[in-house]
């Protein structure tokens, strides 16, 4: 059985949860034990605690952003002391890219990061493939240890020393405690949602018309709940679309494939959707190329989804 430590800032603790619950099938299967700092009991020295945790994990995942970078503890301590044990053969160090922020150049830089090409969690259309991916380089670092993982026991191999047995305690993995979302966090994350798509679709207009000289293109940003874009090719309109905050379905975000419409006419639709941890974003499936329904995009994700309906045209 392989020991993991999970380094991060409390702020990701939403983060943390959804990981541990992604690595429930290594820990049925007797692989993996994981540890994190909300094991200490109380009584416990906080940092003794952390520290032998830290000294005895064969692999170290640093749940990075700019929280944890900005973390005295997590930075300074927690991070130093990994990649020291990570450098010296003794341990295998993870970085995990949570939200998007400038670690490339920190000292853990030098490390293949997850998920896949260190593209952030969050920046991913499905949080959960995103773990899926961290989990499937997590069991490839597994099988690279093979053997050489130390086993988990229950009692210090040598009692006889006049100290105490360290005892590990029997405990469950499911600690996980539903979240209740109120009115105000899902209307605030659908606002979150719609400024977020806004500024993306802006910006890769611009990118657009950068890279492709026979493409022009136009953004307006009509009000806080509405914004048009259109694409031209040698001055034609080849695509269109208006995006409205609301509109029939009241707490949404309508997508319409003319930038004339009014507020009731839309061709796909995303609506705050919950699950026991998290606010996520759920399309109708009623565009030609979306699914019945795509499932927990973030906000990128839902930007992603309604930029590829209006440059679909053009590829």
């Amino acid at each position: 059985m392989a020991k993991i430590f999970l380094s991060y800032s409390h702020a990701d603790e939403t983060y943390c949860d959804m990981l541990q619950k992604h690595l429930a099938a290594l820990r049925h299967q007797g692989l993996i034990d994981t540890w994190h700092d909300r094991r200490i009991k109380a009584g416990d020295e906080f940092e003794n605690s952390i520290d032998q945790q830290l000294n005895e994990a064969e692999i170290i995942l640093l749940l990075v952003s700019s929280d944890f970078i900005a973390s005295r503890y997590c930075y300074e301590i927690e991070m130093q002391r990994a990649l020291e044990r990570h450098d010296s053969g003794e341990a295998r160090v993870i970085p995990i890219i949570l939200r998007p922020c400038d670690w490339h150049d920190t000292p853990f830089g030098k490390l293949l990061a997850a998920p896949k090409d260190g593209k952030p969690v969050k920046s991913w259309p499905d949080i959960d493939e995103a773990f899926l991916d961290v989990v499937r380089q997590i069991k490839v670092v597994l099988s690279d240890l093979g053997g050489k993982a130390k086993p988990t026991l229950p009692v210090s191999a040598n009692p006889s020393d006049g100290a105490a047995p360290i005892v590990d305690r029997a405990r469950s993995a499911n600690l996980t405690v539903r979240k209740d979302f109120t009115e105000a966090d899902k209307d605030d994350y659908l606002e979150s949602a719609f400024t977020f798509m806004a500024a993306f679709f802006e910006n890769s207009l611009s990118e657009l018309e950068d890279r492709n000289p026979q493409l022009s293109t136009r953004f307006r940003r009509i009000d806080a709940n509405h914004f048009t874009a259109v694409i031209y090719k040698e001055g034609e309109a080849v695509s269109r679309c208006k995006i409205t905050l609301g509109g029939m379905f009241g707490r949404s975000i309508g997508y319409s494939y003319n930038d004339q419409v009014g507020d009731n006419s839309f061709n796909e639709n995303l609506s705050v959707e919950t699950d026991d941890q998290h606010l996520f974003l759920r399309s109708l499936g009623m565009a030609m190329h979306v699914g019945n329904g795509e499932r927990n995009l973030t906000e990128e994700g839902a930007a992603e989804l309604y930029w590829s309906l209006l440059i679909q045209p053009l590829q």
